[in-house]
């Protein structure tokens, strides 16, 4: 049976205006150079916003701090630039794959487009950029990936990735608040409908959707390696042998932070933390070297190896 909605002839050669930020052309280009490939198997072209800037990282809840939502709305008057001169399919929207760059535009661009006064403080602000109009739909890549559905994904597959047993981790930016989420926030599964797609053994913990410590790295170590002993623990007890994630702070909180948490616990078994992407990329069969595993903390090769899902 098809898709209900399927894109399979439509989508070839669709280019979509795509955010990256700043972590994914720093410490997470593992996660960009395997989307864009990634997204190219399935004949999505990622057009980079030309003269983006950050985010802003982090969503302010105060309701007095509107300049801290400009960073976001600029990146969306790239977007219209970038319809208006066809460069793009002509949707008016922007696809983005880091968890806090979603979370903090698509809230900043439901505050503006629910309050006038709002958009034009930040139009008149911004006086030598084309005003916002407000049109723009910011949407996560899982999104993207749910619209074209899954029986594409599952088509684009050269490489299944059977026996592989991964646990899907959401954490909190693309679930939380609600209005901003892309799935159910207490019982998501979009993450495991794409493992399922690309044939991993889906394993799904209580724990995919825990906070896991965020910024909290930086200043508190222990506290963020104690979450990812529970989060790791019990992906590893529920019989995962790896998790998948799209968030770059997360990546390094459950990734990166194991340093910190097989000190504190002898008996810590490593877990290899892919982002969604290397393991799309790798099963569609695209060069391995977009996958750029160096970037990985702790070596998925092993494990891959193990499975003979790497080349010899």
């Amino acid at each position: 049976m098809s898709d209900a909605k399927d894109f399979a002839f439509t989508l070839t050669g669709l280019r979509i205006p795509y955010f990256p930020g700043c972590t994914l052309k720093t410490t997470a280009q593992n996660f960009e150079s395997s989307a864009v490939a990634a997204a190219r198997a399935l004949g999505i072209e990622l057009v980079e916003l030309p003269r983006w800037n950050c985010c802003g990282t982090v969503f302010s809840l105060a309701a007095d701090d509107l300049i801290h939502h400009v960073a976001s709305i600029r990146n969306l008057i790239r977007v219209q630039e970038m319809n208006r001169q066809g460069l793009v399919d002509g949707e008016n929207r922007m696809v983005t794959l880091c968890s806090m760059c979603y979370n903090t535009m698509k809230r900043a661009n439901l505050r503006v487009r629910q309050n006038a006064e709002d958009i034009k403080k930040i139009n008149d602000l911004m006086y030598r950029e084309e005003d916002y109009q407000g049109n723009v739909r910011v949407i996560h890549f899982l999104e993207l990936l749910r619209e074209i559905g899954m029986g594409k994904v599952k088509r684009a597959v050269k490489k299944d990735l059977a026996g592989l047993k991964v646990a899907p981790y959401y954490g909190c930016m693309i679930l939380r608040p609600k209005e901003a989420s892309i799935d159910d926030p207490e019982a998501p599964t979009v993450l495991g409908e794409v493992l399922r797609a690309l044939g991993t053994d889906v394993v799904v913990t209580p724990y995919n959707k825990v906070c896991c410590g965020s910024y909290q790295t930086v200043h508190d170590k222990d506290a963020v390696a104690g979450l990812a002993y529970d989060i790791l623990g019990h992906a590893r007890k529920s019989g995962a042998e790896a998790i998948a994630t799209t968030c770059p702070l997360c990546a390094f909180n459950l990734d990166n932070r194991q340093k910190e948490v097989a000190e504190k616990h002898p008996d810590f078994e490593h877990m290899p933390v892919f982002y969604i992407t290397q393991l799309m990329a790798l099963a569609f069969g695209v060069d391995q070297g977009v996958l750029r595993f160096d970037q990985n903390y702790v070596d998925p090769v092993p494990l891959l190896k193990k499975h003979s899902l790497l080349d010899k």
